[in-house]
């Protein structure tokens, strides 16, 4: 229900305006005559009435000073008063300099104007700023049951936000105090409130003094170290921690629009924002047709988004997955794009429909990321594996030459290196694949010629570690525990991973795909891995529990192929810099595309029959370094580790 306010009608305050101009000139005529009654009668005071009324009537109206709400007046309100006064006075003085009132004697002497002006603009803002106080003290009192918070910011913004707090009656946080980083403004105040500094022991002083609960973080530039900070500090003294939705979106509604939001794992997890540098993106993409594989999928889909920016000629979104890619395509449809997007269902092991598509769209840059990448599932379908992330990327790669693509930029994962599960070394064979077929289709071209009449297609792979919010993550898994009262569980106490936003992932794909000349394999800066169970603590006592009191955190073992460590780099392997301080180039060990391919073709053959441990064993003979962990297949690495 819409909770009424009183809000005084305009006529009401232009009456107590004028009012106040005819008590002012009065008072203003006593003082200037040492309020000698005598000589203050001799004056025409109706005349005098008539003329102040008039002026400030005909002035009230041209300004509209009474048109502000009283208890909002603003330096606006202030200065239209002051400039009414101020005109006005001009007013009397050419009144009194042309006699038309009285010959006798000046009516408006020059004192009486200027004690006026003093009189009638105390007049005028006393009453405003007394109705402004008595809301602003009613309202403190009726909001003393609301929670006591602290704004993290001094700026504008943080004032803007005090502000929309303080004028909405349906807020539920009474603003107490300010936070800031730097140490010279601690112990001053703002706007009548104090200010802290951002230090352990000065929130320990907030909460004590203050009895604050609630920290609202009202800097969106605030860097993800210090944000972690900040809540680490915060959640140890019990205060829960929010975050200002995005300022321009809230401005633009209205201050009293403002939408505060809970800080999540995403926040504390993101590190500082992706610059793309290559100016040649654009170039390599506008106007082209783009295919996008696994395209419903938590990378695909971002891929596509990112990609609209760049205006190619076509985007077609290729997946198997038939709900999801139609949410993906009413998603784009609602941005107004006039970039035609098509929906493609199909397999990407289908060679027939694979083949339909490069000769119907003829792409011109392909985005391989459609693979399968459930580790434990994958352990127990291997040949869903090959047949996935080996087969579908030999179709693809194969018609991409054969349909003349500039460029494949394939997707794989950290854990296509020292794969210990079937998962990991499906996707290293299907890089070794590549890269083999790179290299091959290059030297054939230096030796007879372009390939089918066209310049060779540059195969290139990215490499990087888990996505936060990915279809299956962790992150998610715990998020739901958690709503159902948990407990959340981990596979083991030391399991540690990389972790990167999806946005920022999907941004570094399309920057090494522009930069790749073909035969690379990019690995990205991930940051510093985490542990889970730090992960799962955290997001307890985000929630605002206790972890092992309120929320249990569970063991569940490692899962078939799992890892305690994932790595990015082979040991073997080392990295070339880029002009991109967070993409690098793993230099691997080159490989005979006709072994490869011949290897290749028999693991497709033995997947295709869906033997299990004879796929796994043609697998590990493909990649040396896979050693199965946790699995059923450690069998098979007895004899390799002895010899």
């Amino acid at each position: 229900m819409t909770q009424r306010t009183w809000i005084t009608p305009s006529w009401l305050i232009l009456l107590l305006d004028l009012g106040c101009s005819l008590i002012a000139i009065n008072l203003a005529l006593l003082l200037r005559l040492n309020f000698d009654l005598d000589a203050y009668a001799k004056y025409p005071l109706t005349n005098i009435m008539l003329v102040v009324f008039s002026v400030n009537l005909l002035l009230s109206l041209f300004l509209r000073t009474y048109r502000g709400i009283v208890r909002f007046t603003s330096l606006a309100d202030i200065g239209r008063i002051s400039c009414l006064n101020i005109i006005s006075g001009i007013v009397y003085f050419n009144v009194d300099a042309s006699n038309l009132l009285s010959e006798a004697k000046h009516i408006f002497p020059l004192s009486v104007i200027l004690i006026n002006f003093f009189i009638s603009t105390f007049f005028l803002l006393s009453y405003r700023l007394l109705v402004k106080w008595i809301f602003k003290y009613y309202g403190s009192f009726k909001n003393l049951n609301r929670e006591r918070a602290a704004i993290y910011n001094t700026g504008h913004t943080g004032l803007m936000v005090r502000k929309a707090i303080s004028d909405d009656p349906t807020s539920e946080f009474r603003v107490v105090a300010f936070l800031e980083d730097k140490n010279a403004h601690a112990g001053k105040s703002l706007e009548g409130l104090p200010i802290y500094a951002a230090q352990k022991e000065q929130l320990v002083k907030l909460v004590r003094q203050e009895k604050v609960s609630v920290l609202i973080i009202a800097d969106e530039q605030l860097e993800a170290t210090r944000l972690n900070e900040l809540v680490e500090d915060c959640l140890s003294l019990d205060i829960k921690v929010k975050k200002v939705s995005s300022v321009a979106n809230w401005i633009n509604e209205g201050t009293k629009s403002i939408q505060l939001k809970d800080i999540n794992i995403e926040d504390l997890l993101e590190r500082s924002v992706i610059n793309i540098k290559n100016e040649q993106l654009s170039q390599e993409l506008k106007g082209k047709s783009v295919l996008v594989t696994g395209a419903a999928g938590s990378i695909g889909s971002e891929i596509v988004r990112q990609l609209i920016r760049y205006e190619p000629s076509v985007i077609v979104l290729c997946d198997k997955a038939e709900s999801p890619l139609h949410e993906l395509e009413l998603e784009i449809a609602e941005k107004l794009t006039n970039i035609p997007i098509i929906s493609y269902i199909g397999n990407v092991c289908d060679r027939v429909r694979m083949q339909q598509l490069f000769e119907v769209y003829a792409p011109a840059i392909v985005y391989h990321a459609a693979a399968y990448k459930h580790v434990p599932m994958m352990e127990r379908n291997p040949s869903i594996a090959v047949m996935n992330n080996v087969l579908g990327t030999k179709i693809l790669a194969e018609l991409s030459v054969e349909f003349g693509v500039e460029k494949f930029v394939m997707v794989s994962t950290d854990k296509a290196v020292n794969p210990t599960n079937v998962m990991g070394a499906s996707k290293r064979i299907a890089e070794i694949f590549t890269q083999s077929f790179n290299n091959q289709i290059n030297e054939q071209y230096k030796k007879t010629g372009p390939v089918y009449g066209l310049p060779p297609t540059r195969f290139i792979t990215t490499r990087f570690g888990n996505v936060l919010g990915s279809n299956g993550s962790v992150i998610p898994r715990f998020k739901k525990q958690l709503e159902s009262g948990g407990p959340l569980t981990v596979t083991h106490p030391d399991i540690t991973r990389y972790f990167m936003t999806i946005p920022e992932a999907c941004q570094l794909v399309l920057e090494a795909g522009a930069m790749g000349q073909g035969g690379e394999i990019f690995v990205f800066d991930m940051g510093k891995p985490m542990k889970v169970v730090d992960l799962a603590r955290k997001m307890i006592k985000m929630a605002g529990k206790e972890p092992g009191r309120d929320i249990q955190i569970v063991y569940s073992g490692l899962r078939p192929g799992e890892k305690l460590y994932e790595e990015l780099l082979n040991n073997a392997e080392n990295t070339l810099p880029t002009y991109h301080e967070k993409i690098l180039i793993a230099k691997v060990r080159g490989y005979s595309f006709s072994e490869v391919d011949e290897k290749v073709s028999q693991l497709i053959e033995s997947a295709q029959k869906h033997y299990l441990t004879p796929t796994v064993a043609l697998m590990k003979k493909l990649v040396p370094e896979f050693i199965s962990k946790n699995s059923t297949y450690e069998e098979l690495d007895k004899d390799r580790i002895k010899m």
